[in-house]
């Protein structure tokens, strides 16, 4: 069993052939996707599909890049959809310095009001970091530093969340940085750039993780695993990367798909 715990496929990429992307995913081995959002209007349409397709699970919030949306009123409708049964995460939420579409205060500003959500609604996070640059870290040390004092808060109000905080997708840091999110309980979530043969020092990574720690994602439509670099991407070859780790860590890859699929468990708690 295979889970791919970050997808977009409620894209409109996928509107002619969505039932068949899934056909292929469950022949695949893929037992549950989970479906992030980017703004208000795609947290209902996440729901709306979790509702509508069995193995899809939805994640309700606002994305930096979208952060100039965000009203007075947003937080509270993010609220009443993340009660939904099927919301089993906010996301995807963070800060992302590379695009710079929505200035750094008001990223910071609307991830902090999303955690304190989080802890309200009782559910882990789906944490989108992206660096200005491989040299320049500020988003990852930003998305650390309030991760961490959220955290504080968290155990110092007793919240069992704390134990399962989130993910930090898609991770392109250092192992400094992925030291310091495993000291707060995050899972580490690993994509198709670990198959990309210019990717060593993410590979490098992955076999100095902890397998117990690690998610396995497509970010479909993006990121395409190597064979399929350049095409667009989808649930099934969420398998790829899975094949990937397995080939670093020197393990078979049932064992793998076993424990990421546990660990996407305990985490969502699906």
């Amino acid at each position: 069993m295979l889970v791919d715990t970050h997808c977009h496929l409620d894209f409109e990429v996928f509107n002619d052939d969505r039932e068949e992307t899934l056909a292929r995913a469950l022949d695949a081995g893929v037992t549950r996707i989970l479906n992030p959002a980017i703004d208000l209007e795609t947290s209902r349409s996440v729901v709306q599909l979790a509702h509508t397709y069995d193995p899809v699970y939805a994640c309700v919030g606002v994305h930096p890049n979208e952060g100039t949306k965000w009203t007075p009123e947003t937080r509270s409708q993010l609220k009443a959809l993340g009660q939904d049964a099927k919301v089993v995460a906010i996301g995807e939420i963070g800060i992302d310095y590379y695009w710079d579409r929505t200035p750094a205060e008001v990223q910071q500003r609307i991830f902090r009001e999303q955690l304190d959500l989080a802890a309200e609604l009782d559910l882990p996070v789906v944490i989108h970091t992206r660096d200005a640059s491989s040299e320049d870290r500020r988003a990852s040390m930003d998305v650390l530093n309030i991760v961490e004092e959220w955290l504080e808060e968290l155990k110092s109000n007793g919240s069992p969340l704390a134990e399962r905080p989130g993910v930090l997708h898609s991770f392109s840091a250092g192992l400094s940085e992925a030291e310091k999110a495993l000291e707060l309980n995050f899972m580490i979530g690993i994509t198709g750039p670990v198959t990309f043969k210019n990717a060593p020092k993410l590979q490098d990574l992955v076999t100095r993780l902890p397998e117990e720690r690690l998610l396995v994602e497509t970010d479909a439509p993006f990121l395409t695993p190597h064979p399929y670099r350049g095409k667009r991407n989808e649930p099934a070859r969420v398998r790829l990367v899975a094949e990937k780790i397995a080939e670093l860590k020197q393990k078979p890859l049932e064992i793998i798909a076993d424990i990421t699929t546990m660990n996407a468990k305990r985490l969502f708690n699906w």
